[in-house]
């Protein structure tokens, strides 16, 4: 086949791709006003979650499916390997906008085991624009070199590295003003840590202490009294 028959080729098929999202949406839209005929009514009134989900991009980890919650139950972000970096507006805005406007009860850090940013990070690669970003998950390593290099088999310290990543954001996540303040005036947002196993589809809560993590982080990182 010519090139100009590959490229219409090419061009059909990702048309089709397309076109078999919208059919999707009407099959969906069709399902949802059968369960719930006020389904969208309700949808376009407004949203107020409880949870807050900062996970990772990856495409098998569905927020609001792995939840087994509906449209409107949880606020989302994501973003490679479930970063909260303090220099980060995109997930600083999040977090303020759910905490101090949506009133989350609970923000959940969400990794996730064979998580392809966690593996780069170990690696010792230069993987480009992404270093910077990498740098996040290898100072997590820093922290916790010792118990990471008595880890001999490599894809438990890449599974340790995934939990420990989480425990860490979920820290950067309590050392924000949004969050303090907020607990200290109405006993919530709480911070959880968790991790996805992609293969039996099942949560696990590393059962972080957030009273605990709070305490010891407002020894340094103390904003619960706003500026005047």
């Amino acid at each position: 086949m010519d090139a100009q028959g590959r490229h219409f080729s090419v061009s059909h098929f990702l048309r089709q791709n397309q076109n078999r999202i919208f059919e999707n949406n009407r099959a969906w839209v069709e399902a949802k006003l059968e369960e719930d005929p006020t389904f969208f009514e309700r949808l376009s009134a407004g949203q107020e979650p409880d949870y807050l989900y900062i996970g990772c991009s990856d495409s098998r980890v569905p927020a609001n499916e792995i939840m087994g919650l509906e449209a409107g139950e949880v606020f989302v972000h994501r973003n490679i390997a479930n970063l909260v970096p303090n220099t980060d507006l995109n997930v600083m805005s999040v977090i303020e906008y759910a905490v101090l406007h949506l009133k989350v009860k609970h923000i959940i850090v969400c990794g996730h085991y064979n998580c392809g940013g966690v593996q780069a990070a170990l690696s010792h690669s230069d993987m480009g624009l992404l270093n910077p970003w990498l740098r996040n998950i290898r100072d997590v390593y820093r922290l916790n070199e010792k118990e990471l290099d008595e880890i001999e088999d490599a894809e438990q310290k890449w599974k340790r590295l995934v939990e420990l990543n989480v425990l860490e954001q979920c820290k950067n996540v309590i050392k924000t003003a949004a969050v303090q303040q907020s607990y200290t005036k109405n006993e919530f947002p709480i911070v959880h840590g968790w991790v996805f196993d992609l293969r039996d589809g099942l949560l696990k809560d590393l059962k972080l202490d957030f009273e605990e993590a709070l305490k010891d982080i407002k020894k340094i990182y103390d904003l619960e009294v706003g500026p005047h």
